[in-house]
């Protein structure tokens, strides 16, 4: 009897929470899915810059990765800022500020005045995983801690299934040179959230723990991370989310380039990137699930591989459009899957007076080297096939990922507050 009541409570586990933990999964949730929209933008608009900018591939790749290193700077500043200010503070801020700066891609004309821009949105972008995953996992209990976490990373899917359908939209009733600036002044939406979060978001417990010793603590504090009983644990995480970076952002920077090339129109190109994106939502929440049942490492591990797999058969394998349109559903579940243990795992990792700073370094080092990856894609696309040089990164980056997982220890069920 009372394991079957466990069982009930597990399977509506979101029933489970109070009223803080729902609030804050919902606004972590929703700036993801704002931020993820944001974000996949530029791979939509992509091909029509190529045409009317008259850009190469490798210049293409150099403005994703602008965004992607700047995020990376991002990421570990709003992580400091967070462990010194507050979560909800600095989560607010980077929204504002990656809000605005893709509205203002929208007004660019140059290849210079873009690339300056979407690094500009860039910082705002990677501050707000920071915050946010940091936020989620301090505020939800231990017992559901992987399954909310990896939720909010879902929301990215939605936000790319957006992006998609406003693609779709825009492009087949606007003329291509007003459609691409309309994509990215939509972007301005997710500044709006900011008034839900001032109202309903309140600080973590954890944090306000230890906010007045925080205050006196050195300005240098940060540093720590990478002192000699920490510094193992940062650059492994920092390997661990180099190899899902790389691999995800190698693979969908140019897809909507590498299904045009296949002769697919824009509303079929739309309709195949759904399919995708309709595998990346399950594999968010599924693997989000397994992250609680199987542990951290294993659920990671398992993503990996398969992710692994699945490219090399959409992108290098000859096979038709039907095949690649189903094969979809397998490339955006796992590369996105992968993902979803990582929030919980690295707060898991890390004390809690350096877990902003921690989490937001090797998340952000991560993204940083693995911003490389649709640089090389662009540039050596002009060599070798476009979907050979997808599937040699994105499978490279998952086997470093595999690697460090390996060498980080477990870390489901744990208290934050024995950190």
């Amino acid at each position: 009897m009372i394991e079957s009541t466990q069982k009930s409570s597990e399977k509506i586990w979101l029933a489970q929470l109070d009223q803080k933990e729902r609030s804050t999964l919902f606004a972590t949730f929703s700036g993801w899915m704002l931020d993820g929209m944001d974000v996949m933008i530029y791979s939509f608009v992509l091909p029509s810059l190529i045409v009317l900018w008259h850009i190469s591939k490798g210049q293409a790749g150099l403005l994703g990765t602008s965004t992607l290193l700047l995020s990376s700077v991002g990421g570990w500043i709003a992580g400091l800022a967070a462990d010194r200010f507050g979560r909800v503070k600095i989560l607010q801020v980077t929204i504002l500020w990656f809000a605005f700066f893709t509205f203002l891609s929208g007004f660019t004309n140059t290849f210079n005045q873009l690339f300056i821009i979407r690094g500009l949105q860039g910082l705002g972008f990677g501050g707000e995983w920071a915050v946010g995953s940091v936020l989620i996992a301090e505020t939800i209990r231990p017992r559901y801690r992987g399954r909310a976490v990896g939720t909010t990373q879902a929301g990215w899917a939605i936000g790319w299934a957006i992006s998609a359908v406003c693609y779709t939209m825009f492009f087949a009733t606007l003329p291509t040179q007003l459609a691409w600036r309309v994509m990215f002044w939509f972007g301005i939406l997710p500044a709006f959230l900011v008034f839900y979060v001032r109202s309903h978001v309140t600080e973590s417990e954890i944090f306000a723990r230890t906010a007045n010793a925080r205050l006196t603590t050195s300005r240098a504090e940060f540093l720590q991370i990478f002192s000699p009983h920490l510094l193992r644990v940062t650059m492994l995480a920092s390997f661990v989310a180099l190899g899902a970076q790389g691999g995800y952002y190698a693979i969908t920077t140019f897809l909507p380039l590498y299904l045009s090339a296949r002769g697919l129109s824009v509303p079929h190109t739309g309709g195949y990137l759904l399919v995708i994106v309709a595998g990346s939502f399950c594999g968010y929440l599924t693997s989000a699930w397994l992250a609680d049942r199987l542990g951290r490492r294993l659920t990671l591990m398992l993503f990996a591989a398969l992710a692994f797999i699945a490219v090399l058969l959409y992108m290098v394998v000859p096979i038709g459009n039907t095949i690649t349109l189903l094969l979809g559903f397998p490339l955006g579940f796992f590369s996105s899957g992968a993902f979803s243990p990582m929030g919980a795992f690295f707060s898991e990792l890390f004390p809690t007076h350096l877990r902003g700073s921690g989490q937001g370094f090797s998340y952000n080092l991560g993204r940083g080297a693995g911003a490389l990856f649709p640089t090389l894609v662009g540039y050596f696309s002009s060599r070798i096939p476009l979907g050979v040089a997808i599937a040699v990164f994105a499978a490279t980056a998952y086997l470093l990922m595999i690697l460090g997982v390996l060498l980080l220890p477990e870390t489901r069920g744990l208290e934050l507050t024995e950190l």
